[in-house]
């Protein structure tokens, strides 16, 4: 089965924009086939190159004339952060391709490492270069009849389209090992593998909690620093998502710490060892896993200028996801595993300490309705699309 991504069309966009774009995501998330699908279709034709492979690598002794023997080619370098001394040999071929008229679509990079990434891009490439994140699959992209299967398995290609829910948790189990094996090394050579699955791992039975440095810490046997750095890894490989909490000035007394998320619900589920949706069902994780899920799928679809954060006030009012847009407080939604949501009184102080009209409670249905303190009850597909028009 074949899933079209919608990203397809905006990393289209941006490579007639940019000389070059930057395809930010998790490993086996499915940059190379959309960026496969994309050279099957590029007007002036492309070149694929792969550098974890050394017959790749080795046509790249002498980068500058393989590269300009492209002529004007699209040119894709995958794990890019294999091989970082190429920036300065792009730089040097955009500047010749602009000479001679070609203003874009010169390269396509894909990695893994969003910060190290966009730090060696932006240093060589400043102004000749666009970014782009692409996520698993979201529920846009998938049957609106089958959620509860985007839910279980999460949005890794082969981890949704697997023969067997069996087939499928093996699958998660192998990325979460292979993931330490060489993607820790690579990125953080002094971090033990062990003990970032062991954070992994409590992060998981934490899904969707207030992050507690100090406490990880100490079941850990680290510092809270090191926490930190492991975190810091996680968030830069689009594993984990740190849900910032909102500061502004409301004259209430708010709690400042972020909640922390596995953003693929699929891995949370493999983490614990929830094979089922019946064992889902029963499981403690289920409602904060449904959470997370949410979350990262509204965020998937969301517009550009909508940012989100978490709310609380050491009173109990909560909102668990604080929509900004434009710099001012847009949207609260509240998310609920039940087909008969309810709703406590936290959420209208909250809403009202912050004047917000738009109030959603996302749930596992499709039906449109309204609640108690001005709230309607909407499905996840239906809010996407309202977020991605902004």
């Amino acid at each position: 089965m074949m899933i079209d991504r919608q990203i397809l069309s905006t990393l289209s966009e941006r490579l007639h924009e940019a000389p070059a774009v930057v395809l930010l995501g998790p490993r086996q998330v499915g940059k190379t086939t959309l960026a496969l699908t994309l050279a099957e279709r590029w007007p002036t034709g492309a070149t694929y190159l792969d550098l974890e492979r050394p017959a790749d690598r080795l046509r790249l002794q002498d980068a500058d004339a393989f590269l300009r023997a492209q002529g004007s080619k699209l040119i894709i370098l995958d794990e890019i952060h294999r091989m970082p001394g190429l920036f300065d040999v792009l730089r040097g071929i955009i500047d010749e391709r602009r000479r001679a008229g070609q203003r874009f679509g010169h390269f396509l990079l894909l990695g893994s490492a969003s910060l190290d990434l966009m730090q060696q891009s932006s240093e060589t490439l400043a102004g000749r270069v666009a970014y782009l994140d692409i996520g698993p699959i979201h529920a846009l992209e998938w049957p609106a009849t089958d959620l509860d299967t985007l839910w279980l398995r999460g949005g890794f290609p082969d981890s949704l389209l697997a023969a067997s829910d069996a087939a499928s948790l093996r699958w998660r189990e192998d990325f979460v090992r292979s993931y330490l094996q060489r993607d820790v090394p690579m990125f953080a050579p002094r971090l033990p593998a062990e003990t970032v699955g062991r954070l992994w791992t409590m992060l998981a039975h934490q899904q969707g909690a207030l992050l507690q440095q100090s406490r990880l810490a100490s079941g850990l046997g680290v510092s809270s620093p090191a926490v930190e750095r492991y975190i810091d890894l996680l968030v830069d490989l689009q594993l984990v998502r740190r849900l910032r909490p909102w500061s502004g000035n409301v004259g209430k007394r708010l709690v400042k710490a972020p909640k922390v998320y596995v953003r693929d619900s699929g891995l949370v589920h493999a983490l614990l060892g929830v094979g089922s949706l019946h064992g889902l069902a029963g499981h403690p994780v289920c409602g904060p896993s449904y959470e997370g899920y949410c979350i990262d799928n509204l965020m998937a679809a969301a517009h550009p200028q909508c940012t989100a954060y978490c709310y609380r006030t050491h009173a109990g009012a909560e909102i668990d996801l604080l929509i900004e847009r434009a710099g001012q407080a847009w949207m609260a939604i509240e998310i609920k595993r039940s087909t008969a949501p309810t709703l406590s009184k936290g959420l209208d102080i909250a809403c009202a300490d912050l004047n917000i009209e738009q109030r959603y409670v996302v749930y596992p249905g499709t039906e449109r309705f309204p609640m108690r303190y001005g709230t309607q009850a909407i499905g996840l597909v239906e809010l996407m699309g309202v977020l991605a028009a902004g």
